[in-house]
């Protein structure tokens, strides 16, 4: 029988984990966990405030004696991204999070499990609770909306934080202590479908990808791992090639800008003295495919069926045009760092398709440690787009966040970790969007560093948070809390 979250050690985190994946909080869609949030923290004797955006603040005195100490910050965000598997009925506005033990990791069925960042929420709830900690002055900051958009995070203003140090807990990684992050920008493209009856002589065929990992489009570009939507317009590509009478239907792919898509499926009417050719001719690509990326996406399928179609399709010219630019679209990494060994500096996600009345969108996401890199994809991307005709619609973006190898955080966090468990931590940068950048560009005197337990699968169903490495992250906030309560 499966252990209980709320029984696992320390309990004071786990408790606090537990609670959070109760309460559905789907990014932009924040209100029921703030509430939540609101409930808990008077419960528990303290005040906050809130600001326009959303953003919750919350200050705890110093522990008696440490008053004069420097002011740390923790700082979560509390939405989550939503994905489930294709199979899963699941609810995010309304149902909890199932998430249950397995072996060493909490995962949760079928759906993503909001350790992003559910649990660096739960340890800033857990240190607002407890009593008997020797800490500095602190503050806990809970953003919103980090996950599309990073709204909390931009929408603060000077004056509602007085921290000298930030405890982001938002990383994935045992071990390591990030010091700089990926500034991002999403593009999209926009086409204005013109659509015809389909032929009478033809039928509807469904075609979808399925069974790949996904990820996230920061943490796993370089893993290797299938796009699907990739690999359904190379399908659609050899089928038009081999049988000239397929008409274009509508295609559907991955659900969020910053997520390798794992699902992406299609519609197409297809002559019917073709449609068990087509239909024998999908396995053909299983087997491409699988040769190709097998090692890394053993699960990866391509399945057709005939279905009932909506009796439209695309205008032949118009249909030509989108598969191009779906194959000349760029994804992956762009290039690796010179600096930091391993480190991702540039890429590029092909993330979405989706119809939208009779617009087609076309989304995808740049991400780049150095920023004229970042809008070099950038424009890379909304080239492609415009040769094709398509309307460009760009996000705000956000800045990435510079290394300080001076900074105060490092060395309290970095000397906490040598002296828990022996060794020097590794300092890191991430190719992913933190909210640091944004948050230094109003503060830019607060010293930063960011830190967390081991995660796998962020962003997608696999997403499985490591129970081992969950009481280390505990205990190096403890330790420098400690530490910087002791300081002088």
């Amino acid at each position: 029988m499966s252990t209980p979250l709320n029984e696992l050690e320390p309990k004071e985190l786990w408790q606090h984990f537990h609670g959070l994946t109760q309460i559905p909080r789907p990014s932009k869609k924040e209100e029921k966990i703030l509430a939540y949030l609101k409930k808990l923290i008077t419960d528990l004797g303290h005040t906050y405030a809130q600001d326009d955006t959303g953003n919750l603040v919350v200050r705890k005195d110093a522990t008696p004696g440490y008053e004069q100490a420097p002011m740390v910050l923790i700082q979560g965000h509390v939405d989550m991204v939503c994905e489930k598997n294709k199979d899963t009925e699941f609810d995010f506005d309304n149902d909890p999070i199932a998430a249950y033990v397995d072996g060493e990791w909490v995962t949760a069925k079928g759906t993503t499990l909001g350790a992003d960042n559910g649990i660096g929420v739960a340890a800033g709830l857990a240190v607002l609770e407890s009593s008997d900690l020797v800490h500095p002055p602190m503050e806990f900051l809970f953003t919103v909306d980090e996950e599309t958009g990073l709204t909390g995070a931009k929408g603060l203003k000077p004056g509602f934080l007085k921290a000298d140090i930030m405890l982001n807990l938002d990383s994935e990684e045992d071990g390591a202590l990030y010091v700089g992050c990926a500034g991002g920008m999403d593009t999209a493209g926009v086409l204005t479908m013109k659509s015809k009856p389909a032929p009478e002589t033809h039928e509807a065929v469904e075609i979808a990808v399925d069974g790949l990992k996904g990820g996230h489009s920061g943490l796993d570009i370089h893993t290797g791992r299938g796009n699907a939507i990739k690999f359904l317009t190379r399908v659609l590509a050899g089928l038009s090639k081999d049988f000239p009478g397929i008409a274009f239907s509508g295609m559907i792919g991955g659900s969020k800008r910053n997520a390798i898509p794992r699902e992406a499926e299609m519609t197409v009417y297809v002559p019917q003295t073709d449609t068990d050719a087509i239909l024998g001719k999908v396995n053909d690509f299983t087997r491409t495919f699988f040769n190709e990326i097998g090692t890394v996406e053993p699960d990866l399928k391509v399945l057709a069926k005939r279905v009932k179609g909506n009796g439209q399709v695309m205008d032949d010219l118009q249909f030509a045009t989108l598969l191009d630019v779906l194959q000349a679209l760029p994804h992956g990494v762009l290039k690796m760092s010179a600096d930091i060994e391993g480190l991702v500096e540039t890429s590029t996600n092909l993330a979405t398709v989706n119809i939208q009345g009779e617009k087609l969108i076309v989304g995808s996401s740049q991400r780049s440690s150095v920023e004229s890199e970042k809008f070099d994809a950038v424009a890379m991307v909304q080239s492609v787009f415009r040769l094709a005709g398509f309307e460009v619609v760009m996000g705000d973006g956000y800045p990435g966040w510079k290394p300080n190898m001076e900074s105060r955080a490092l060395k309290f966090v970095r000397a906490s970790h040598k002296e828990l468990f022996g060794k020097d931590p590794e300092i890191k940068a991430i190719h992913a969007g933190l909210e640091c950048g944004l948050i230094g560009e109003v503060y830019p005197n607060m010293d930063m560093i960011s830190f967390g337990p081991t995660i796998q699968g962020a962003h997608s169903p696999d997403e499985r948070l490591n129970i081992p490495t969950t009481e280390k992250f505990w205990h190096l906030i403890v330790k420098t809390l400690e530490n910087v309560a002791k300081s002088k």
